[in-house]
């Protein structure tokens, strides 16, 4: 099912992309190549593909071009320098909504267009977890479902240091917040039995 979400909206960001003119320069910020291959994509002539990471990528793959930064500073990025920003499930990990800001305001900065996503703060199972209703619940009891059950996409953490690390640096979205973050976007929202269980923003196809 999460798979099936994920084509489904991976087609809308391809039906997106094939009304852009080439050559086309994209920066995927906080993704990887496996990704694109995930999603059978593969960068046709003309088009280049930025994999921004906090980790250089070590895959090697033709028409992507890998590079080591941090998307909440792209200060070696000048304004509008790319066509398009992508970004799947990073917004969330990159601090606090603070962080989140400074993410948001560089993708608008060096993209002429965007389009990203993140899981919705008010989905019932929260996606990194993996345990219902983690994200509402205080840091200690996060704590302890971290520390002693298989609450981290099935598995134990023991170290306590690592696991307050790890609650503390994933913070998810409501639908007015990412809204805030990104004032002119238009927010698909993605659902699952009927409840929204990300959302998208998209951006900047005026241009």
């Amino acid at each position: 099912m999460v798979n099936r979400l994920r084509r489904r909206r991976f087609t809308l960001f391809k039906s997106l992309l094939s009304s852009l003119p080439r050559p086309l320069k994209i920066l995927d910020a906080g993704g990887t190549i496996n990704f694109w291959d995930m999603m059978d994509f593969r960068p046709e002539e003309g088009t280049e593909i930025y994999i921004y990471n906090l980790t250089k990528d070590q895959k090697q793959s033709n028409g992507y071009i890998c590079v080591e930064g941090n998307a909440v500073d792209m200060s070696q990025y000048r304004n509008g320098e790319f066509d398009l920003v992508f970004s799947n499930s990073v917004i969330e990990h990159v601090g606090n909504y603070d962080d989140q800001k400074r993410m948001a305001d560089e993708i608008i900065r060096v993209g002429k267009r965007y389009f990203l996503q993140t899981p919705n703060y008010y989905f019932p199972l929260e996606p990194h977890f993996l345990f219902p209703f983690f994200q509402y619940f205080p840091i200690p009891f996060k704590l302890f479902l971290v520390l002693h059950l298989r609450a981290f996409r099935g598995k134990k953490i023991l170290d306590k240091t690592k696991a307050l690390n790890l609650i503390k640096s994933i913070n998810l979205l409501t639908f007015k917040k990412l809204k805030r973050l990104f004032p002119e976007a238009t927010i698909y929202r993605e659902r699952m039995l009927g409840l929204t269980k990300s959302l998208t923003a998209v951006g900047g196809w005026n241009h």
